[in-house]
């Protein structure tokens, strides 16, 4: 009778490895290509990178500064029709979305874990020039895509895909 020898794999080497600085300072320079990733789906495991930002946006300190800067948008699309600020933003479409916003932001602001895809996109939303918060030409509209965001901030929702 022969023995054979287990391993236990508590988790992927990429994920389980010690955060070097390095990683979480790359990790913050290529942040806006890194979200994009995310939230079009790339696994945060697949590369040191992505999972070093993964870790980063989901972080709760993050998630609030997050919903804080939602919340001035809201804000500001909804001031006065002659503030300058308003120019650049699709101010009558945000204003429109506020119920969806504000539930974007209590989502985001919960203690709870979420998904880093949840969190990237609405990170991307919020800093894309071409998407339907700057853009009124955007393809994608702004309901949907906050209901993709809101969608994927479900804490029931497993943390990670099932490989």
């Amino acid at each position: 009778m022969r023995s054979e020898q287990s391993i236990l794999v508590l988790g992927d080497p990429l994920v389980m490895r010690p955060r070097r600085l390095a990683d979480r300072v790359l990790a913050r320079a290529f942040g806006g290509r890194l979200d994009g990733e995310l939230a079009a789906g790339a696994v945060p495991e697949s590369s040191v990178l992505r999972a070093a930002r993964a870790q980063e946006i989901v972080s709760l300190r993050l998630r609030r500064e997050m919903a804080g800067d939602w919340d001035h948008l809201l804000r500001v699309a909804c001031a006065n029709a002659t503030d300058e600020r308003r120019l650049f933003i699709c101010a009558d479409r945000i204003a429109a979305a506020a119920p969806a916003i504000r539930e974007l932001t209590t989502k985001l602001v919960a203690p709870l874990p979420v998904r880093a895809r949840g969190v990237a996109m609405a990170s991307v939303l919020l800093t894309d020039a071409a998407g339907p918060v700057y853009n009124e030409n955007s393809r994608l509209t702004l309901a949907a895509a906050l209901a993709a965001a809101i969608s994927q901030l479900d804490p029931a929702l497993p943390l990670t895909d099932a490989a």
